[in-house]
């Protein structure tokens, strides 16, 4: 019967303290009510009413409708409420993959692009209103997914990305050029591009600083991240006659002054991830950094419910009034 209820002025229960003290007080109190007749004897009284002894009844009646008019005091009421969301701050995010043979390599588990595929994955579903977009790029780049709000096409995407698409190389520049082409059209109030690599610029025909200062005119921030351990990783060094990949022990070089460069001047931060842990920590460090302001509306529906309160201490001041006007009214 309660359920869901709560009261707007709970105050009014205190008031409930004064029903114990009126029964106290009617209990030494009632015996005066009536008055008393003193007779040698009451033989010749044969008469017996039970009405006399209900007349506590009345009283009872009476504090039954006092305890619900308390109650009705303290405005019982239902609550529904209602969230209605506004974005009022909106972000574009593409993230550049370097898709080059090293992500092949085994320090990160099982291999790194796996590794990144993953972390990315949640990122992406952790940023539900916000546009992201794709490029992969190695001696080359490309566009794969154009920046939407639709999560099911960009993981679909990222889960497509793999080695062999592009030539070879690391075409840091041009990842980060073909990423501000995506998003220099862009209305959003904060454009942020993540890019990724685990080597050095070898390949491409744009500079990467030239890169970064278009994105630079563009406003758009750039973070970059440094993939692979220090020291030496086990990495695709050939092909086998099967053609399966050679592993063997390789140099881990990245040109961490030039991400160092491209994050400063484009106003972001350069990471480095050297596990699977560190990598998941900075895509999280990411997230908090760049944050999508939401707006909540609330909108509260009250239903008082005092009223049949009321209308129940009514009835049963009117009965208590007939009953002591009708039955009752010989003892009274």
């Amino acid at each position: 019967m309660f359920e869901n209820i709560e009261f707007a002025n709970p105050e009014f229960f205190w008031l409930l303290l004064l029903l114990p003290l009126a029964l106290l007080w009617y209990f030494f109190k009632r015996k005066n009510e009536m008055a008393s007749l003193r007779i040698s004897s009451i033989k010749g009284f044969t008469v017996k009413s039970w009405v006399s002894k209900l007349k506590p009844v009345l009283f009872g009646i009476r504090l039954l409708a006092l305890a619900a008019i308390i109650t009705a005091l303290a405005r019982p009421q239902t609550e529904d409420i209602s969230t209605r969301t506004k974005t009022t701050k909106g972000i574009d995010i593409v993230m550049a993959i370097d898709v080059s043979s090293s992500m092949l390599a085994r320090d990160l588990k099982p291999n790194r692009l796996t590794a990144l595929k993953e972390v990315a994955a949640d990122f992406i579903e952790g940023r539900p209103n916000d546009r992201i977009g794709l490029v992969g790029y190695a001696g080359e780049s490309y566009t794969k997914t154009p920046i939407t709000s639709d999560k099911a096409i960009v993981l679909n995407a990222l889960e497509e990305i793999t080695y062999g698409v592009l030539e070879d190389g690391t075409a840091i520049g041009m990842g980060l050029a073909t990423s501000v082409n995506r998003l220099k059209e862009s209305k959003a109030i904060s454009k942020v591009i993540i890019l990724l690599t685990d080597g050095v610029n070898n390949s491409g025909f744009i500079e990467p600083r030239t890169a970064a200062d278009l994105a630079v005119e563009f406003g758009i921030k750039t973070y970059t991240i440094g993939l692979g351990t220090n020291g030496n990783a086990l990495s695709p060094i050939g092909y086998n006659r099967d053609g399966s990949y050679r592993y063997g022990m390789r140099q881990v070089e990245i040109d961490e002054e030039l991400l160092k460069e491209i994050a400063e001047v484009t106003g972001g931060k350069y990471f480095r991830a050297t596990d699977n842990e560190s990598l998941e920590a900075i895509y999280n460090e990411i997230n908090k950094l760049e944050k999508t302001e939401i707006e909540e509306f609330k909108y509260y529906k009250y239903e008082e419910k005092f009223r049949p309160l009321i209308f129940l201490a009514g009835i049963l001041l009117l009965l208590e009034w007939g009953l002591r006007n009708s039955i009752f009214k010989s003892f009274i």
